[in-house]
């Protein structure tokens, strides 16, 4: 297996998301740096709708995720209620 990773740029916004993206995945590493936020994990990353409008208080449509995304690697397998990455499974 290898390892599926984001990138987002660092604002608040983005900020929100990767709280979201770590109660979700609690295996995921995070790495800061300057003006973006990886976030890297084995198999399987997923990023729920659910979860980051609680965190934005907030709708939110997973499409948004575009507007601070820097890079992704993985198969993207993408819905109204996530987005997640994995290699072949």
């Amino acid at each position: 297996m290898s390892k599926v990773y984001i990138a987002l740029q660092d604002n608040d916004e983005s900020r929100y998301i990767v709280e979201a993206i770590e109660e979700d995945n609690p295996e995921a590493t995070v790495i800061h740096m300057p003006a973006m936020i990886r976030i890297e994990m084995e198999g399987r990353l997923t990023v729920n709708r659910e979860t980051v409008e609680e965190k934005m208080g907030r709708d939110w449509d997973v499409q948004e995720l575009h507007l601070n995304l820097i890079t992704l690697g993985g198969n993207v397998d993408e819905d109204d209620d996530s987005l997640s990455l994995h290699w072949n499974e």
